[in-house]
């Protein structure tokens, strides 16, 4: 995200961000637009990692499997992540690999504190953009197995005044294929967030920046990243439940999960010990420190904070379904529908509810004002990969937080490279 309207509403491509995995703004790029849907781009033709080390170093990882995480391979990650750090000019990044058999490599590079040069540490509050997304789909999941939700409910039948609400159904909201516009695109909205970035917006004035607008396609016809539709399934969540959308998570995945270091934010509340985060996105096209900017712009699309070791314990949870202790955090069946990834307009990448799949590796990146992340899990492996890094800033049209998720999948699993190409720029 940029000051520019191509940051900001570049759209992670979450779905693989797709929001990142350049998904808009609020959790990839917020401000993304049509031509943005992106996953974060990550593209080797930008910045190519390390080779992978050779079997006589480790002994090469088989087809969905990982490297070895031993000495030599700890070395060439230390020098591929370097490398994207400094040809990114990214401030400060913590990097976590976890595998049940094969090690783990958990480092910090850089600062967290620009003007007082604090390093930066795994233990760090960051916020995590667009993977709140996984969060709110998750919501959304989980009233359906109650039966309280439909997936192929018309969005209309929940929440009043939604273009083409009696077609647009739950299920392409979680998709991304709805064909609303995303507000986080939209020229007034980004004016009114760079002029005053600490003020609140509610989910409604969020809706009513995209309802201008015409819808784009018809429903399920096309694969479009927007924040929009995760606004909607918030919304939904909060009136199938009684609950408010930050207490529901709390309590029914957080809670359960282990993840006490993480939380919805109700205002721009930001827990220590925390990073600074650093964006172009500002009214001055000057670097700004976002710290104290509110998320609320981003809701249920991407306002949540967490850390590195709350990330290594969602990637799993949120790819099969189960939490840790065993017990299904969504039913079987449920999970099945949910790890159905259609294609999208990126190759390599699918999307389905609410998560993406990019060449094996299943999860979502994350971008907002200063703050990139990416929690990915590779089944075959049983391996976690989580980034966390404190700008948003792009390097050549792509996320840093894409261009460290290639680098380190090309070392630890060549044959599952999570390789999402450069989008172009677009308002």
């Amino acid at each position: 995200m940029t000051h520019s309207t191509r940051g900001l509403r570049r759209g992670a491509v979450t779905a693989v961000a797709v929001g990142t995995l350049t998904v808009p703004m609020a959790g990839g790029s917020a401000f993304a637009t049509p031509a943005s849907v992106s996953a974060g781009s990550s593209s080797a033709s930008v910045i190519r990692a390390a080779d992978p080390p050779s079997p006589s170093d480790s002994g090469s990882a088989t087809p969905g499997q990982v490297q070895k995480l031993t000495p030599a391979v700890e070395k060439e990650l230390d020098t591929a992540v370097q490398k994207v750090m400094d040809e990114a000019n990214v401030p400060g990044v913590t990097v976590g690999v976890w595998t049940p058999d094969k090690g783990e490599y958990v480092k910090s590079f850089g600062v967290a504190d620009k003007s007082t040069g604090q390093k930066m540490s795994p233990d760090l509050h960051m916020r995590i953009g667009s993977e709140t997304k996984t969060f709110t789909v998750t919501s959304i999941l989980q009233l359906v197995d109650e039966k309280k939700v439909g997936l192929d409910d018309p969005i209309g039948k929940y929440i009043d005044g939604v273009p083409n609400g009696d077609k647009i159904t739950i299920r392409q909201l979680a998709e991304m294929r709805s064909g609303l516009f995303n507000y986080s695109a939209d020229d007034d909205f980004y004016k009114a967030l760079t002029s005053n970035p600490e003020r609140p917006f509610t989910p409604q004035q969020l809706l009513g920046y995209s309802f201008k607008h015409p819808v784009l396609f018809e429903p399920g016809k096309q694969f479009y990243y927007s924040n929009t539709n995760l606004i909607l399934l918030g919304l939904v969540v909060e009136k199938e439940s009684g609950r408010p959308l930050h207490d529901y998570i709390q309590d029914n995945i957080l809670t359960p999960a282990g993840m006490k270091q993480t939380l919805f934010p109700t205002g721009n509340e930001f827990p220590e010990p925390r990073s600074q985060g650093y964006t172009n996105q500002t009214a001055s096209g000057k670097v700004e420190d976002t710290v104290d900017w509110n998320p609320s712009w981003g809701w249920a699309a991407g306002a949540m904070i967490s850390t590195l070791n709350d990330l290594r314990i969602w990637a799993p949870t949120v790819a099969t379904g189960t939490f840790p202790n065993g017990d299904a955090m969504i039913s079987p069946a449920t999970q099945k529908q949910r790890l159905i990834t259609p294609k999208t307009t990126i190759p390599g990448a699918g999307y389905g509810l609410g998560i993406f799949n990019v060449q094996g590796w299943i999860g979502h990146n994350g971008s907002l004002p200063g703050y990139e992340s990416l929690t990915i899990y590779l089944p075959s492996a049983k391996a976690t990969l989580v980034v966390v890094l404190n700008t948003d800033i792009n390097h050549d049209n792509s996320e840093p937080s894409t261009l460290f998720g290639q680098a380190i999948t090309k070392i630890i699993s060549p044959d599952n490279v999570f390789n999402l190409p450069a989008q172009p720029a677009a308002r």
